[in-house]
């Protein structure tokens, strides 16, 4: 079983050298503000979708502008903390040499897992829906890299970054499947030298594995720390067959996949900041 299909919403944001296309998608996430806090940012909290009265209401576009005016403590337990601000605009930007992509975010909204369905005898793969049982940590953010021109096409390299998330989601008969949801050292080729409204980039990226070579299972086994083997069961390591019965819990392994992404601008807005 594998992750293996994942729908997100990418911000890119930055100065005049950094650029901000969004995938804007509707999420329903329902968040929680108390009442004061309500009529100080009212026009903010508008448009972010939020109600006074608690109601859950489906949480549109809040923009960074909007985010930046709030304290930490009119963030803390609302989930704004795991959003990704959007934008709405149809410009376009031409990048230069030496130009950057910073701010990068990444929010998942849906998670879909591939998984083997039996019926009438035969098995096929097929993507289910899963549930999230991560807290709301699952957002990337703060990604960076620089931006090049090959032939005509945009490319970009992932440098830095919260480029990583370990998550777990539960799929409708209860299983659970833990991953790490990442883009670390990215590089994605656009289909054009322009960010504008309907740009579209892909690549490959490196996804290590969820738990390190340090973890420890119940029985004290790792793969560079920790016990060779279940220190209860020393009797099945002796012999012709060595540990084959229980090898693939003894051998601990870290693994390091190549993982896909697509992206698409959707909307674009330009603007400089002025310090």
């Amino acid at each position: 079983m594998k992750i293996a299909a994942v729908s997100l919403l990418a911000l890119l944001l930055g100065s005049s050298s950094a650029f901000s296309p969004a995938a804007i998608t509707k999420s329903s996430s329902s968040l929680n503000m108390n009442t004061e806090d309500m009529k100080k940012f009212g026009a903010a909290f508008a448009a972010a979708g939020f109600m006074a009265a608690g109601v859950a209401q489906p949480a549109a576009a809040i923009t960074k502008s909007q985010i930046n005016e709030l304290t930490y403590l009119q963030v803390k337990g609302t989930g704004l903390a795991n959003r990704c601000p959007e934008v709405i605009g149809e410009d376009s930007i031409t990048p230069k040499a030496g130009s950057r992509l910073v701010d990068m975010c990444i929010e998942p909204k849906a998670f879909a897992v591939e998984e083997e369905l039996g019926k009438g005898g035969k098995t096929e793969k097929k993507f289910v829906n899963s549930k999230v049982m991560t807290r709301q940590t699952y957002t990337l953010d703060g990604i960076e890299g620089s931006i090049k021109t090959d032939g005509g096409a945009l490319s970009f390299v992932e440098e830095e970054g919260i480029d990583y998330a370990a998550c777990t989601v539960q799929l409708p008969g209860g299983e659970r499947v833990p991953f790490l949801f990442t883009v670390k050292d990215l590089v994605a080729k656009g289909t054009g030298s322009t960010f504008k409204p309907g740009f579209q980039m892909g690549g490959e990226f490196k996804t290590p594995s969820y738990r390190t070579g340090l973890f420890l299972d119940p029985k004290g086994r790792g793969g560079t720390t920790g016990y060779d083997m279940a220190v209860a069961l020393p009797g099945l390591q002796s012999g012709e067959e060595g540990d084959d019965e229980l090898f693939k819990e003894n051998n601990k392994v870290f693994d390091v996949t190549t993982g896909k992404i697509e992206v698409s601008v959707v909307y674009l807005m330009y603007f400089i900041n002025k310090f």
